[in-house]
């Protein structure tokens, strides 16, 4: 059933909120996560092969470990933004974001009337009638969490415009990618990705759209949270558990090296 949004409170009463984008599709991925205090998590259905059923389960398992759930959509999908909030999430991320107008089909097909045209059912969101449709409605609207992703310079160049659209609560820049389309394939750290990641951040000053920040290194955490930053997504599962793979093993294997005499 749909409960106060934890991170959204957190980012309204000026603290932190961390987060992790989740690429391992596994229930207690989410429920490790969310008993290590992370605030909360990305659940990858663009690039990953999550069926529907286990999505729900790893909502449900970050409902019941106290962690933020959000959903990272294929795209400016109605069908994928529809089953991500009917199964439970309180919140979607859309990637390749290029216009205003794609920001403001996102705002429709995420918001209830009048604020949008998204389709009602009722399930899981309200407790299976335990919420009020009509009181439901509403706070869906509240607690929902829309975040836009701008990877590419076509969105860079609209993001006034696009930061400008009613109902669009955080902007995330794809770094990756966003490399790619400046003609540096590959390296997220260059300069001109730097620079476009900044061009954004001072785009949010002075609007109520929260920059969610990528820092890649503790010294670009430290430089976000001087900047004021309060949601900051730290990286992947995967490549966290594969840094840490290697060099457990890199760690024991010179452990058990034996010494010349």
């Amino acid at each position: 059933m749909l409960t106060i949004n934890r991170t959204r409170q957190l980012i309204t009463d000026g603290f932190p909120a961390f987060g992790r984008l989740i690429a391992v599709p596994t229930p207690w991925m989410i429920e490790m996560i969310g008993h290590a205090c992370y605030d909360f998590v990305i659940l990858d259905t663009e690039h990953m092969s999550t069926n529907p059923e286990s999505l729900e389960h790893m909502i449900r398992t970050a409902e019941c470990a106290s962690i933020t759930p959000l959903v990272r959509v294929p795209g400016v999908d109605r069908t994928a933004i529809t089953r991500a909030l009917d199964s439970g999430a309180q919140g979607i991320v859309v990637p390749r974001i290029r216009t205003a107008e794609d920001a403001y089909s996102v705002v429709q097909m995420a918001r209830y009337a009048p604020a949008g045209q998204r389709g009602i059912t009722g399930g899981r969101t309200t407790g299976f009638g335990t919420l009020p449709l009509k009181d439901y409605l509403s706070q869906a609207n509240q607690e929902i969490l829309i975040v836009l992703m701008i990877e590419d310079q076509e969105g860079m160049d609209n993001r006034e415009a696009i930061l400008s659209v009613p109902g669009v609560d955080w902007v995330l820049p794809g770094a990756v990618d966003l490399s790619q389309s400046l003609g540096c394939p590959g390296d997220p750290l260059h300069s001109s990705v730097n620079h476009a990641i900044a061009e954004l951040a001072a785009s949010c000053r002075g609007r109520p759209v929260e920059f969610c920040a990528l820092p890649r290194n503790p010294e670009q955490l430290t430089e976000w949270q001087e900047w004021g930053a309060r949601a900051f997504l730290l990286g992947e599962d995967r490549s966290l558990l594969f840094k840490y793979l290697k060099s457990h093993l890199a760690t024991c294997c010179t452990q058990s090296t034996p010494s010349s005499s």
